[in-house]
């Protein structure tokens, strides 16, 4: 990482510049390819269902649910897995053995350590040994059956639904918490939904078994992040080693090797920080023209950097944001948050601008469009947001 002179100055015009190419919200950047939509932004926030199937349909130039579905799921192209900051995602296959190796494989360790704990608070004597065989039995039954929900294998393995863990404040039935772990630790992955395509209780299957390797063959970790950060950095960049470091959940030691290991350089940013692009990105990025796009909450965009006032003005935070940080549906105008939207119960698109906000006639008229879009996409299926943005009970009309 250059510790010298920063190599040159990036306004804020010219990151909102690049987010709107590099996250395919220019029409001209849209495309079909739902796994390239993923791996152009390292990966989709899935922590609400329906985040993943907005966020590539917003990018598509022939918006679809259909494809999103056959990549998880006939296809394979796309896996669900829990990564940064214990965020469940939805990876192609590279990008998800970058995140298992650079991020999950933490995760997976503190998961593991309070199972454990939790199995020894409850009487077993040998806690490693009890979760080894465990584990064995619940993917022995996947090999056998395939995909299977967790009630389904609680009801085939009573002995472990039958044992209650201790873990925090609360008590958990055993097989419960072994499949987390598991998936935590990359040994089992989530199949399809138990229900529609958004519903977020998931059918778990062998990692093996759902894709030929599973994650694929164990990395370096520090090889690991270092390729996590040359993806972030690509899609993100310039950022902050703040912005890196609170994307990923790493701590500083971690995020400041990952720079020095891709070579990033610096480049000083508008109100006086320090950004980081990758050494073959620094040239200038031009004007994209004009882009209008209605991204879902958690979309990987609106989440990407901790500090945001270059695409999000102050009067646009406390509509967008709850208190915990996540940003709900947001509409998006040349790269900058320029409000929220919603679906009513009867289907319609609910828009609303950011007080004196003015994005003019034809952003506006795109706005509409795109509202259409989302409408004709969704047909008959009505969903709630997840994390809902504060202004949202006001666009339902509450």
């Amino acid at each position: 990482m250059s510790t010298g002179e920063p190599v040159r100055h990036v306004d804020d015009a010219e990151r909102r510049a690049r987010l709107t190419v590099r996250h395919r919200l220019a029409p001209h950047t849209r495309t079909d390819d739902v796994v390239a939509v993923a791996d152009d932004l390292v990966a989709l926030h899935s922590t609400d269902p329906v985040t993943v199937y907005l966020s590539a349909a917003a990018r598509m130039r022939s918006p679809a649910l259909e494809p999103v579905s056959a990549a998880l799921y006939d296809e394979r192209t796309l896996l669900r897995h829990h990564a940064m900051r214990r965020t469940l995602w939805v990876f192609g296959h590279r990008h998800a053995a970058l995140a298992h190796h650079a991020a999950t494989v933490d995760v997976a360790a503190v998961q593991r350590r309070a199972l454990l704990g939790g199995l020894g608070t409850a009487g077993i004597a040998d806690p490693a040994g009890w979760y080894d065989s465990a584990a064995r039995a619940v993917l022995d039954l996947l090999a056998e059956r395939g995909p299977t929900t967790a009630r389904e294998i609680g009801t085939a393995l009573p002995e472990l639904s039958a044992t209650s863990v201790p873990i925090g404040p609360g008590s958990y039935p055993a097989h419960s918490r072994v499949l987390l772990v598991l998936g935590f630790e990359g040994r089992v992955l989530r199949a399809r939904p138990t229900g529609t395509w958004i519903n977020g209780q998931y059918r778990w299957a062998a990692a093996g078994d759902w894709v030929p390797g599973g994650l694929g063959e164990p990395l370096d970790r520090r090889a690991a992040a270092a390729g996590l950060a040359r993806a972030y950095l690509r899609a993100f960049g310039p950022a902050t080693r703040d912005d890196l470091r609170w994307w990923a959940g790493w701590t500083v030691a971690t995020t400041t090797a990952a720079l020095a290991d891709v070579g990033a350089v610096t480049v000083s940013l508008d109100g006086g920080g320090t950004g980081h692009l990758l050494p073959d990105d620094v040239d200038p990025v031009g004007d994209p023209g004009p882009s209008v796009a209605l991204l879902p909450g958690l979309d990987p965009t609106t989440m990407g950097w901790k500090a945001r006032d270059w695409y999000l003005g102050p009067e646009a935070a406390p509509l967008l944001f709850d208190r915990n940080g996540n940003g709900g549906p947001a509409i998006w105008v040349d790269g900058r948050i320029a409000g929220s939207w919603v679906q009513r119960p009867d289907g319609t698109i609910a828009t609303r601008l950011c007080a004196g906000t003015d994005v003019g006639s034809a952003a506006l008229a795109g706005i509409d469009a795109a509202a259409q879009r989302i409408r004709e996409l969704l047909g008959d299926v009505r969903f709630s947001v997840r994390y809902p943005a504060p202004v949202q009970p006001e666009l339902l009309g509450r």
